[in-house]
């Protein structure tokens, strides 16, 4: 196994960050962009709002898909696969003037992400030692949040300066030169071995990981705790754009910069790991989370910066601990169980979005305040539950292990 600190542990954490980069960049491109594309296809703001959720949703039903391919042809090669396809998806965007054409090529670009993000956790979870891999999925993650960050604004800000089409084509010469720079670095994987005719084992190792509560429950989680997190600031940048704020869509895509808030968030769970639960970081991480959307209530662009911070480091932190902990309790499968838990994630994403920017059209951000604590109470009770069933988990195999 890879140990911490290591030559060929810089090689992966160093790849894997960089195509996690790419992958985030990519699906977010078009987030700052929404007001402007609702203009520019004169749509209302639910409607363009599928230029955003046709790349999540395609991305959360093609991860199962290729997590099982992976078990075929390898880890390494799906990854590759999806990233050096992300630029080539990316240019035909730029000959395309119709929404609908848009909206469909936006979901084959999330085809693609999904094989990256599908199988990069379960490639270092084989590869890496336990005590890597608990530093190497804070990185990982926090590379995530970078991504979205940049993504978001180069969307906005080149959007606002040259138009759309220019945005798309930086980051297709930027997806380029990052796709061949990974081919370059990840190492061959060393403790997988590609399997043939598994599609029967995957579909048994889905029901069973379903089945499984303290793993099933933590998705759910991830789930929701997505659809807070991407879509609050989807709401926030037509708040921005409209009265009485009236910020341009270059400035308003600054509001992403509070993703730094979440990529020191993801960082600092390996730490709480060392000491703590992590299921109470992840309580702790959804009051932090809760609290930034009660304080971005007041109108004013001081307390609605200080609100998206705190969503950020809250939501960063509970998404890294439960990805972490569904990867990690897992007992086979992995790479089924983490793609498993990503379905739940971008589904949550896609389906949130309609729900709070529905809220927001029709009451402002009181109703997405009333939407949102609906969704935050969800999560606390999966919590507890989810502490339940594990402190169940672990009575039933003190009590195995007595008996035997």
């Amino acid at each position: 196994m890879i140990e911490l600190g290591s030559p060929q542990y810089k090689r992966v954490t160093l790849s894997l960050a960089l195509g996690s980069f790419l992958v985030f960049s990519n699906l977010y491109l078009f987030q700052p962009m929404l007001p402007f594309m609702a203009s520019y296809f004169a749509v209302s703001e639910t409607q363009v709002n599928w230029i955003f959720a046709a790349s999540t949703l395609a991305l959360s039903v093609s991860l199962l898909p290729w997590a099982v391919a992976s078990e075929n042809i390898g880890r390494r090669r799906v990854m590759l696969l999806g990233l050096l396809a992300m630029p080539a998806i990316g240019a035909l965007m730029l000959v395309t003037h119709s929404l609908i054409a848009l909206v469909l090529l936006r979901a084959l670009m999330g085809v693609a992400l999904a094989a990256f993000a599908s199988v990069a956790v379960a490639y270092m979870v084989e590869e890496l030692s336990t005590k890597a891999f608990s530093h190497a999925i804070g990185t990982y993650i926090a590379a995530n949040s970078l991504g979205g960050i940049s993504g978001r604004i180069v969307g906005g800000t080149l959007t606002d300066a040259f138009g759309w089409d220019s945005a798309v084509l930086v980051m297709v010469c930027f997806t380029t030169i990052g796709a061949l720079l990974v081919v370059w670095l990840l190492p061959q994987q060393q403790h997988f071995k590609p399997q043939k005719g598994m599609l029967k084992y995957h579909n048994r190792a889905l029901v069973s990981h379903l089945k499984n509560r303290t793993i099933w429950l933590a998705m759910l989680i991830g789930g929701l705790n997505f659809a807070l997190f991407v879509n609050l600031y989807s709401v926030m940048g037509f708040r921005l754009v409209a009265p009485p704020h009236q910020l341009p869509i270059g400035l308003a895509s600054l509001i992403f910069l509070c993703y730094l808030a979440g990529t020191l968030s993801s960082t600092l769970t390996s730490a709480w790991t060392d000491k703590k639960d992590p299921i109470s970081g992840m309580l702790l991480g959804t009051t932090i989370s809760f609290a930034g959307m009660l304080i971005a209530y007041f109108d004013h662009l001081i307390w609605m910066t200080l609100g998206l911070l705190l969503i950020s480091f809250g939501a960063f932190f509970t998404h890294t601990l439960a990805y972490a902990w569904v990867s990690q309790k897992a007992k086979r499968a992995k790479a089924t169980a983490t793609a498993l838990y990503l379905v739940h994630y971008y589904i949550g994403g896609s389906i949130g979005g309609f729900f709070l920017i529905y809220c927001w059209q029709h009451a402002g951000w009181q109703a997405v305040i009333l939407g949102g604590s609906v969704l935050y109470v969800a999560i606390y009770w999966l919590c507890f539950r989810l502490e339940a069933k594990s402190k169940l988990h672990k009575t039933n195999s003190v009590i195995i292990d007595y008996k035997k």
